[in-house]
């Protein structure tokens, strides 16, 4: 197994042991540290051959030679997006840091490998977005643009980074536009199978037409037109470990009344609450469903996902209370407030 110490030199060695320091890492990188370990830089055998050629010689050292505004992540940044990070700036590696020390190295490959996962995801994506239109007159919500991608592929790229490979997509309305985009998935190296309402069937009821012989483990659901950054593998090993039937993901949502309040009993003013604001859990719309649950759907079975929940509480649902960024794209305003937000949070 790699060790990332093998390839962290100081700023005091020289350029020849650097080289080969980055010749045996095979990542084109060493890490400049200081002895203490905190992060001084990093050096690329580019950096080393203008070096070179500016006149230094393979015995003199490295300072001067490494960069001190190099690629790094924080070691509580999730997986997926430190793979996003390498992607977006073309790097094989990157270091991991807390508090200016080096504490490890992600690379591409390991990212790549490591993660992969044989959950199916679902993803509904047959509704109208009649509060959408007239974008919607010819064009499935789910494929609307934003940032210049189409809300179902940042969907499927952000599941594949986390190492989910196999999708279900449920279409209804305009099921050509969708299919002709994705195909089999090849293009983003996951395999996507399709069913199809002929009639809509409610969230819960699209279940019902996966083929059940087939779901052998807990399968991730989600509504085609949410914009979010949660930890996807961090809900599915919630699910895992609450021995629930189902996972919904819940978010805290903040209402406040822009008026005074007044309490009252028998016609008798007992109070006044000014301007009170209250708090409730909301449905987000991603569920984990183990496969006893569509056991219990009958084919083509028309019901929405609370209402499936609701009759098998028995079993256990969980609610998974999460607090990354998520935004439902139902209306206008959401769809404008996400073409911003993909760009204010670095959405890949």
């Amino acid at each position: 197994m790699f060790n990332w110490k093998e390839i962290v030199v100081g700023p005091n060695d020289s350029i020849r042991t650097t080289m080969l320091k980055i010749d045996a890492g095979a990542l084109r990188f060493a890490i400049v540290t200081d002895e203490s370990g905190h992060l001084l830089g990093t050096v690329t055998d580019g950096d080393i051959r203008r070096s070179l050629i500016a006149g230094k010689t393979l015995q003199e050292d490295i300072d001067g030679t490494y960069n001190p505004s190099p690629y790094w992540v924080c070691s509580q940044t999730n997986v997926a997006e430190i793979k996003a990070y390498l992607l977006k700036n073309s790097l094989l590696a990157v270091p991991l840091v807390d508090n200016n020390v080096v504490v490890g190295l992600h690379t591409l490959q390991s990212l790549s490998v490591s993660n992969r996962k044989s959950n199916p995801v679902f993803i509904m994506a047959g509704g109208f977005g009649t509060r959408l239109k007239p974008l919607t007159d010819t064009c499935p919500k789910p494929m609307l643009n934003i940032g210049g991608k189409p809300m179902l592929e940042r969907l499927i790229e952000q599941f594949k980074d986390y190492g989910f490979e196999k999708f279900y997509i449920s279409t209804h309305y305009l099921p050509e536009i969708i299919k002709n985009y994705f195909g089999s998935g090849d293009k983003w190296g996951v395999d996507i199978e399709y069913v199809h309402e002929e009639t809509p069937l409610g969230t819960g009821g699209a279940l019902s037409l996966l083929p059940k012989g087939k779901i052998t483990e807990p399968l991730l659901m989600i509504n085609g037109d949410v914009l979010t950054k949660l930890n996807f593998e961090q809900l599915l090993q919630a699910h895992n470990e609450s021995n629930s039937i189902a996972t919904m993901c819940v978010r805290e949502y903040e209402y406040k009344i822009p008026y005074g309040v007044v309490e009252s009993n028998n016609g008798k003013i007992v109070g006044f609450i000014e301007k009170p604001t209250y708090h409730f859990q909301v449905n987000a719309g991603i569920y984990v469903v183990d496969p006893k649950l569509l056991s219990k759907l009958n084919h083509q079975e028309k019901i929405d996902m609370p209402t499936l929940l609701e009759n098998n509480f028995s079993f256990g649902i969980h609610a998974a209370v999460f607090h990354d960024y998520w935004l439902d794209i139902g209306k206008m305003d959401d769809f404008e407030k996400a073409q911003q937000d993909v760009k204010d949070l670095n959405f890949v």
